[in-house]
């Protein structure tokens, strides 16, 4: 059976490189002061997605995006490893979005596409370490949900059965389709790309990403139409306003800090019996354990 899948995926900032300048004065992430990465969950999620493609000839992969217009490498990071098409939700109305927020806008723009038969996303943003933008998305559409995903068995009449990690162990469930599936860190990670693709997407481009004064080699991009990414505004799938962005987000980010820990003494332990007797005995003393 051929599928029509959807992966949610995320422009983050490196959160290895956090400093000073990482937060705005209205308490929302400096993007354009960190390095951008593709959210390392959501290539986890698309790995899963392209061996769906793989396993049901005559599926599609079509990748969905919210950011600024840089965040269109996120799109090209998918074509290069065999996804179909994508979406850039891009509109400074989203700006300052919460979950809340972004799985409204998400959840708008995957109506506005048509329900999918899965829609796939990585377990959480390492911006944000919340993991409730898939489960958000699946309640605004009314879809199952399957969360810490890692690996997906099978996907054969309108059910898909999955492996998932849970305290202590993993379990097998089942999911009728239409569904949305959240996946972990400890799946499959994503295939490297293709070269033949990056041949193919390497000039393709969301509309505000070609230059006002003039494209160069325009008329590759009339002869080839797919290197022309879609681009999407709050008014092209018709979100309410007081939804998006900081108007449609409760959650409000006081400070971010990178916290640097040092050790103002060391000691060295042997393994004998009295060291460790004597290491336990003080972690339990000031509650470090027990």
């Amino acid at each position: 059976m051929s599928l029509k899948i959807i992966v949610l995926a995320k422009q983050v900032p490196d959160t290895r490189n956090v400093g000073k300048d990482a937060m705005t004065a209205e308490g929302t992430v400096n993007r354009s002061a960190l390095p951008a990465i593709f959210n390392p969950e959501d290539l986890n999620a698309l790995e899963q997605a392209l061996r769906l493609k793989d396993a049901n000839p005559g599926s599609t992969v079509t990748m969905l995006t919210m950011g600024p217009p840089r965040a269109a490498d996120i799109i090209r990071e998918g074509l290069y490893r065999g996804a179909d098409n994508g979406y850039l939700l891009t509109d400074r109305a989203f700006a300052g979005a919460d979950t809340l927020a972004t799985s409204y806008a998400l959840a708008t723009a995957i109506q506005k596409i048509g329900i999918p038969d899965i829609i796939l996303g990585g377990r959480q943003a390492i911006d944000g370490d919340t993991a409730q933008v898939g489960p958000q998305v699946a309640e605004k559409l009314g879809l199952t949900q399957i969360t810490y995903a890692e690996e997906i068995l099978n996907c054969e009449n309108g059910r898909v059965t999955v492996r998932r990690h849970i305290d202590g162990g993993v379990e097998t469930v089942e999911g009728p389709l239409p569904i949305v599936i959240t996946v972990n860190n400890s799946a499959a990670p994503c295939r490297p790309r293709n070269a033949k693709l990056v041949m193919k997407y390497k000039k393709a481009m969301v509309p505000l990403e070609k230059p006002a004064e003039g494209l160069p080699y325009a008329e590759e991009y009339e002869r080839k139409p797919y290197l022309t990414l879609n681009q999407w505004s709050t008014a092209d799938i018709d979100a309410d306003l007081q939804q998006c962005g900081l108007s449609g987000s409760p959650t409000k980010v006081k400070a971010v800090e990178n916290i640097v820990f040092q050790a103002k003494e060391s000691r060295t332990l042997t393994a004998s019996d009295q060291d460790i007797d004597q290491l336990m005995k003080e972690l339990l003393a000031n509650h470090t354990i027990g």
